[in-house]
C-alpha cells in the first residue's frame, strides 16, 4: 500500500516525532511505501521516504494548520494514497495517533469561559471533533488509558474505534551488558566525583515538563546534599527564562541546559535520578526509558505513564494536586538514600525484562494496515 503520514513538525528529538518514525519504518519494513506530509522537516530523510514539505506560512498556528490542511487535501486529490495516518488532529484521517490529550476537556476545565470565543479555540475544537465525533470513520491509536474516557465523554466516540497500544520503548534504551563502563566514562567526561549526584530532566517543552519545579526542588535541598548535586536538562526549547531562574536561585555552577541530542542513553546510565514533575503529560516515554536503563524516577502523578513507576517500584510519584513542598521532600529523601536508589534501579531492570514495554510500533502498524479490523 501507499501510506501517507501527516504531522505538523518533524525534528529528531520529539516524543511524537520519534513514535512517528518508528511506526513509519515498521510499515516500510513490511513492504509498504511511505509518504510524509509536513510544513517543517528537520533532520535526515530515511531511505525510501517521500517527504513533501508544504510551502505555507502564517503568523498564527491555527491559520498555518488550516492552510496546511487545504494544501494536503489538494495534493492527495492529485496523487491519492491507500491510508492517511495523522499524528496531529485534523480532518480527513483514516488513522490518528493520539499523542495529545483531549483539547475540549482542557478548554472546559483549565480555561476561562471567554477562551471559547477565540479563533484558536474554534479551530482546535473543530479539528478534534473531525477525529472523535461519532460520525467520523477515523480509527484511533491510544497511548494513554487516562484520556480515552475524556474523548468519549465529550464526543461519544464509539469504543470500537479506539485501539490501546502498549508503550514503545526503543531497544537501545535498555541497559547493556557494559552499562557500568558507560556510566564510568560518562561521569569522567562530565567531571562527576564518586559522591556527586546527577539529576537529569529530559524532554522538549521545559515549561510543560516542569523544569521550574525541578530547579526549585534543587535549590531547596539541604546544604550538604545540594553542594554535591547537579542537574542537566535536555530538550528543544528556549532556555532563557530558565537560565534566569537558575541565576536567581544561585544554581549557576550546578545546572546545565542542553539542546536535544541523540545520546540520551548515556545520560540515563550516567545519572542518579530522573526528575519529571510535569504540569501535564499524555504519557511520558522518558519515564520508561529511565526504568529500562535502571535509573530511578521521581514524577508527578498527572503523567500518563506515572503508574508504571509505581507498578515497577522504580521510584516515587508526587501525588496530585501537585505541591512543591512534596517534591522538595521526596527529592531530598531519594538523593540521601543510596540503598533505596539501588533498589529502585534493580526493580526497574526486573520490570524491563518481564513487561511489554516495546511493541507499540508493531501493534500500531497492525491497525494501520488492517484498517482497525
Amino acid at each position: 500500500m501507499q501510506l501517507a503520514f501527516v504531522l505538523y513538525k518533524y525534528f529528531p528529538f520529539g516524543g511524537l516525532q520519534r513514535d512517528f518514525m518508528r511506526i513509519a519504518l515498521e510499515c516500510q519494513a513490511r513492504g509498504h511505501a511511505i509518504r510524509v506530509y509536513t510544513p517543517i522537516w528537520e533532520g535526515e530523510v530515511p531511505a525510501g521516504f517521500d517527504v513533501r514539505v508544504a510551502p505555507i506560512k502564517a503568523f498564527f498556528n491555527h491559520h498555518r494548520n488550516e492552510r496546511f490542511s487545504a494544501w494536503l487535501a489538494a495534493d492527495l486529490a492529485r496523487d491519492p494514497v491507500d491510508r492517511v495516518i495523522g499524528f496531529n488532529k485534523m480532518p480527513g484521517l483514516d488513522v490518528y495517533y493520539a499523542a495529545d490529550g483531549c483539547y475540549e476537556d482542557k478548554a472546559q476545565t483549565l480555561r476561562a469561559p471567554i477562551y471559547k470565543r477565540w479563533g484558536r479555540y474554534k479551530h482546535f475544537a473543530e479539528y478534534e471533533r473531525a477525529v472523535f465525533s461519532p460520525e467520523s470513520k477515523t480509527e484511533i491509536l491510544m497511548i494513554s488509558e487516562v484520556q480515552q474516557p475524556l474523548f468519549i465523554k465529550h464526543y461519544q466516540t464509539p469504543d470500537a474505534r479506539f485501539h490501546l497500544l502498549p508503550p514503545g520503548i526503543a531497544a537501545d534504551r535498555r541497559a547493556p551488558a557494559n552499562a557500568a563502563e558507560i556510566r564510568a566514562e560518562f561521569r569522567r567526561e562530565f567531571k562527576l566525583a564518586d559522591d556527586d549526584l546527577l539529576l537529569v530532566q529530559i524532554g522538549s517543552g521545559f515549561k510543560t515538563k516542569g523544569l521550574d519545579r525541578s530547579l526549585k526542588a534543587l535549590a531547596a535541598l539541604p546544604s550538604e546534599l545540594k553542594k554535591r548535586t547537579r542537574l542537566i536538562a535536555i530538550g528543544q526549547d528556549d532556555p532563557k527564562p530558565f537560565l534566569l531562574q537558575v541565576k536567581a536561585l544561585g544554581l549557576s555552577d550546578q545546572v546545565q541546559i542542553l539542546k536535544g541530542r541523540s545520546d540520551i542513553p548515556r545520560f540515563l546510565l550516567g545519572a542518579d535520578l530522573l526528575i519529571h514533575p510535569a504540569y501535564n503529560e499524555n504519557t511520558g516515554t522518558v519515564l520508561l526509558e529511565a526504568v529500562v536503563s535502571g535509573l530511578p524516577v521521581v514524577v508527578s502523578e498527572v503523567c500518563g505513564y506515572a503508574h508504571y513507576i509505581a507498578e515497577a517500584g522504580a521510584g516515587r510519584v508526587v501525588p496530585a494536586p501537585f505541591e512543591q513542598e512534596t517534591l522538595n521532600r521526596m527529592l531530598a529523601e531519594m538523593l540521601a538514600d543510596d540503598a533505596a536508589r539501588a533498589r529502585w534501579g534493580a526493580n526497574g531492570l526486573a520490570f524491563a525484562a518481564s513487561a511489554d514495554l516495546y511493541s507499540m510500533p508493531q501493534r500500531a502498524a497492525d491497525v494501520i494496515l488492517t484498517g482497525g479490523v
